[in-house]
């Protein structure tokens, strides 16, 4: 007897239970929870205070003194163009000259001899530590403590006649950025594991092989971003050479300025090259660090042009 209640009891479902309707198995998936967003007035807030700012800018600008017809005028003229194709020409040059002896510098401080090493790192020490504009001026009054330069049978001359405007354009930049450019090399090259050189040379290859080969290949995603910055950042820096009367995109536009007493539109006329050059560059900057990234991300980032085209397309798929 108290078998057939045990089996009657443990066959029974709890009381507390609820009994299953056959509605209830064959009913459909439940209904999609709809979820309202917060609302971030903030962003609102900041957004209105932030436009109401920048309206505020464009009105003083609008209504100020300045003559926009000489800012049209001017962008255009011959002596403008010439002074920032001169600005280009420097900073390309003085980009070449810091990079290759950046790049000698780099080898020498990471060089196991001691005296190699110790003259690139007093090199980065002068002129890191120095300002650009200091060493402009330096380079341009060199002929009051070496009136000649005598190289023997081989150059001999007056000292201003070969430190022209040009030539402490080039040598003030062009040897300033060279001891960034060893840093930023330096740190490329270490960056690359040293596995992958012991393994190349287990294989055979030579210091300089492995170097040009194994090395150097991987450090460039690592130094090609901040070389594109230092020569954008060279761009704008091309200016100081105004102070050696290196006739370039400032000096000429001054010029111009002080003459038709049009500074400030004159000003804005070299603002405008100067933006110009540096958002040019900037792209190829761009395109650059993606062709480099190619060994390290499977996907590379897309281009401007793929992302307005998903942009797009992704907009209007969303609406269908």
């Amino acid at each position: 007897m108290t078998d057939k209640l045990e089996k009657s009891s443990a066959g029974a479902p709890p009381e507390d239970t609820p009994p299953v309707s056959k509605d209830s198995e064959f009913s459909g998936p439940p209904e999609a929870i709809k979820a309202i967003p917060v609302r971030h007035w903030g962003r609102w807030v900041s957004g209105v205070v932030v436009v109401a700012l920048l309206a505020l800018l464009i009105n003083a600008f609008a209504t100020g003194d300045i003559q926009w017809s000489t800012v049209g005028d001017k962008v255009f003229d011959s002596t403008v163009i010439a002074g920032a194709g001169r600005t280009l020409l420097i900073s390309i040059l003085a980009m070449v000259l810091g990079v290759v002896l950046g790049v000698v510098l780099a080898v020498m401080r990471l060089s196991k001899n001691p005296v190699t090493s110790t003259v690139a790192w007093l090199y980065i020490w002068f002129f890191r530590g120095t300002p650009v504009y200091v060493q402009l001026l330096m380079w341009f009054n060199l002929a009051l403590i070496f009136p000649m330069l005598n190289l023997g049978p081989i150059y001999k001359d007056e000292m201003t006649d070969v430190m022209t405007p040009f030539m402490c354009a080039l040598l003030g930049l062009g040897l300033n950025e060279a001891a960034y450019m060893a840093e930023i090399c330096r740190a490329g090259l270490l960056a690359v594991d040293e596995g992958q050189t012991e393994a190349s040379h287990a294989l055979g290859m030579s210091h300089s092989k492995t170097l040009r080969r194994i090395v150097i290949p991987q450090a460039m995603r690592v130094i090609v971003p901040p070389t594109g910055n230092e020569f954008i950042n060279m761009l704008k820096t091309s200016s100081l050479v105004y102070v050696v009367t290196y006739n370039e995109l400032l000096r000429s536009t001054s010029v111009i300025g002080s003459s038709s007493f049009a500074v400030m539109e004159l000003l804005f006329v070299a603002s405008i090259w100067y933006l110009i050059m540096t958002s040019v560059f900037s792209v190829f900057q761009y395109y650059l660090e993606r062709h480099y990234a190619r060994g390290s991300s499977r996907s590379l980032p897309p281009t401007v042009f793929q992302k307005i085209r998903a942009n797009l397309f992704g907009s209007s798929r969303s609406k269908a």
